[in-house]
């Protein structure tokens, strides 16, 4: 799912910008949701039951947009209880001055794919995610399942005092795909890779201890 569902991509490599691009778009085709697809594709065909929700949480107002996804996953675990993994798919925006914007890219296969950056949330006292320790293991394992098909994909993991609605499971994450600088392409590939070691990994456990793995 994505809480911030409008952010897009650029459509087409270079050095120049032109404006609009990596900005947000309510087209499915080129936002979130396009990268959310590949990856939930991915999943589905390793066996992993996964949903894809495309409900654009961020429109027509950016305020509130975490509420609105808070909502959304809500509904989803009251109608599939058995749902242990919830991925807020993103994209980052990276910004060093005004006229230089940071591409985070890795060259995988000999094709370039957008770096990961996986978001976990800690409790100061003041968050109310008192498992948010399950959210960090499982963020580390994640990377380091990555980490292994494909080595420097992801960036480091950014672990912080925000909630971002990892209350509601003690397998929500956040996923930064890339940056606005980065292209559709890109992106789209770095979700079929982190679908493929998502998958490789919750099958590895679910053989390892078939009733208490989780599902997609």
């Amino acid at each position: 799912m994505h809480t911030h569902a409008t952010e897009d991509y650029r459509l087409s490599a270079g050095l120049w910008f032109t404006p609009g691009d990596g900005a947000r778009s309510t087209d499915r085709s080129i936002n979130m949701c396009a990268v959310g697809r590949v990856m939930a594709d991915t999943l589905n065909a390793a066996g992993i039951c996964t949903l894809h929700d495309e409900t654009l949480n961020d429109y027509p107002s950016y305020t509130g947009s975490y509420a609105n996804s808070r909502a959304v996953v809500q509904q989803y675990l009251a109608q599939y209880p058995s749902i242990k993994v919830v991925l807020d798919v993103h994209r980052d925006a990276i910004q060093r001055e005004d006229d230089l914007i940071v591409k985070p890219t890795v060259e995988i296969n000999g094709r370039k794919a957008a770096q990961l950056m996986i978001i976990t949330g800690s409790d100061d006292g003041t968050m109310n995610v008192p498992e948010w320790r399950e959210n960090l293991r499982f963020a580390a394992s994640l990377q380091d399942a990555i980490e292994q098909d494909t080595p420097e994909l992801t960036r480091p993991i950014f672990f912080c005092y925000r909630k971002y609605n990892m209350d509601l499971t003690t397998g929500s994450l956040l996923l930064e795909v890339g940056s606005n600088a980065n292209t559709l392409d890109e992106s789209v590939y770095t979700a079929e890779l982190v679908g493929k070691s998502l998958a490789r990994m919750l099958n590895e456990n679910r053989e390892a201890s078939p009733e208490t793995a989780p599902n997609g």
